[in-house]
């Protein structure tokens, strides 16, 4: 069973899979959560995912916000 490290590393994985997909970038993935009223700067963008500790919330919000549809967790 995975630890919460292994975990984290997963999500943002997925996350940045899925930004990866959409060809967007931290700094497009900015704009786009400012578009939906979610206000974050790149450096903090790029050290959630580096980290990969960021919220569920916060994840969803990406997701949405780069037009994610439907999510496969393998």
């Amino acid at each position: 069973m995975p630890d919460q490290n292994e975990w984290e590393k997963m999500a943002a994985g997925l996350l940045k899979a899925e930004l990866k997909r959409k060809g967007v970038t931290y700094a497009q993935l900015v704009e786009r959560l400012a578009d939906i009223g979610i206000s974050e700067k790149e450096v903090n963008v790029a050290n959630k995912l580096s980290r990969g500790k960021f919220s569920a919330a916060f994840m969803l919000a990406c997701l949405k916000a780069v037009g994610v549809t439907d999510l496969r967790v393998g």
